[in-house]
């Protein structure tokens, strides 16, 4: 994530998982020596109602009364972090966006209040963690919650990504790393193997694919203990498994199987909305 800003970008809209969001952020923020900025998309349908007819200057006015007061409640969350605001009068998708552009992570909320000044809706969260060009952290779960953080890989570029910046969320927490490879999904479009498969054979190869995919970094990252877990399984069910005794899951926008016209994965997609703790979403540098 070199050349990006010094700071955290959180969407807030004045729910509790908002808050909660901006708590977890802040938490994130200093040891790294980053600031936070708040951002709160103070959206009136592009100054028109639904029928067409011109939006009063006083509901403008009371937007941003409000705007204001829930920033400002955002930021006494934050704690001594330094903290910037913004309210631009924008859609809360493009203007997430655009703020990822130059954050080192967006952080958002689970779920938010919904309706046409809701910043966290689930269909927010998703949003943005497809087409961010930062990680996205979702938070929802126990954002306090201790354990180690946990990692899927899958072999794809987008999972490649997602281990470097999961093992470097370790080395930050002084945490153990779980790596996870599930090998067994049905979700991934191929034949599943036979009956008369050596298994023993195909878990061995498994057990290899994911040593390729740790062979280096563990070097780069010497006091980061790396447990490898191979399993049969879908990767949703084992990483939401895994999800219940971890502080952070870390997982790529798409892996290597799906359809090709998803923008975010079938697994990215189960953890935003069911994870227990926070969740991590990456994807790759170059996008």
């Amino acid at each position: 994530m070199g050349g990006m800003a010094d700071e955290i970008v959180v969407g807030v809209d004045g729910s509790a998982a908002a808050l909660e969001a901006v708590r977890w952020a802040a938490g994130e923020a200093a040891p790294r020596k980053l600031a936070l900025r708040l951002v709160y998309a103070a959206d009136v349908t592009g100054g028109r109602f639904d029928g067409g007819l011109p939006v009063p200057q006083s509901s403008f006015d009371e937007l941003q009364r409000a705007g204001q007061q829930l920033l400002a409640d955002a930021a006494a969350v934050a704690g001594e972090v330094t903290v910037s605001t913004e309210m631009p009068l924008e859609p809360p998708v493009p203007l997430l966006l655009e703020c990822s552009r130059t954050a080192r992570m967006v952080v958002l909320g689970s779920s938010g209040r919904g309706g046409f000044t809701g910043m966290l809706a689930g269909s927010t969260a998703v949003s943005v963690s497809a087409h961010a060009s930062c990680p996205v952290a979702v938070v929802r779960g126990r954002p306090d919650a201790a354990g180690p953080v946990v990692v899927g890989v899958d072999g794809s570029p987008t999972s490649e990504e997602a281990l470097k910046v999961a093992i470097d969320e370790a080395a930050w927490r002084e945490v153990p790393l779980v790596a996870v490879h599930a090998w067994s999904d049905a979700d991934y479009g191929v034949p599943l193997p036979t009956a008369d498969l050596d298994w023993a054979e195909v878990e061995r190869e498994q057990q290899r694919l994911l040593a390729e995919r740790l062979a280096g970094r563990q070097e780069r990252y010497p006091d980061v203990r790396v447990e490898r877990v191979v399993v049969r399984d879908r990767p949703r069910d084992e990483l939401l498994a895994r999800s219940r005794d971890a502080q952070l899951v870390v997982v790529g926008s798409r892996g290597r199987g799906g359809f090709r016209g998803l923008v975010l994965g079938s697994t990215s997609q189960a953890l935003i909305h069911h994870a227990d703790c926070p969740v991590l979403v990456v994807r790759p540098q170059a996008a």
